[in-house]
């Protein structure tokens, strides 16, 4: 079981690796070609940027801090909790990959796609974890990787 989920989550190629940098991700840029876009979404095509966000900021603004110190102290916070965000988000999609497996077992052994007592289980590991908004999570969470119901 475990060498099947290491290969699972080897393979899941779109999960940030360790030693990744943010931005490293690439998303759809609408003014290229053949890109997605929102359907009936206006796209501008100009280049030029609003007055304001021409000015150079300080980091003091850019931070909304009042000294350079706590500038800096929040643009190290700041890269940090980018950093845990870009790691939450590749155990998320490495879950949503596993689910996938345990789900297509289930259903060739002629069980149900979803186990709604392991669901209650998961919802109340996160409830008790991190209280109420735990739960809001742990549904967000069992949403994404139930995949199309």
């Amino acid at each position: 079981m475990v060498v099947l989920l290491e290969l699972l989550t080897s393979d899941f190629d779109t999960a940030p690796r360790p030693g990744t940098v943010r931005g490293a991700l690439s998303f759809p840029d609408p003014f290229r070609p053949g890109a997605p876009t929102l359907r009936g979404a206006p796209v501008s095509t100009s280049t030029t940027l609003p007055q304001a966000a021409q000015t150079p900021q300080t980091p003091a603004e850019i931070t909304g801090a009042r000294t350079p110190e706590a500038a800096e102290l929040i643009s190290g916070a700041r890269e940090r909790i980018d950093a845990l965000d870009d790691r939450i988000i590749g155990l998320v999609q490495e879950r949503m990959a596993i689910s996938a497996v345990i789900q297509d077992a289930r259903v060739a052994s002629g069980g149900r796609r979803v186990n709604l007592s392991r669901e209650m289980d998961v919802l109340t590991h996160f409830r008790d974890a991190l209280g109420k908004p735990g739960t809001t999570l742990a549904l967000t969470i069992l949403e994404l990787c139930r995949g199309r119901v």
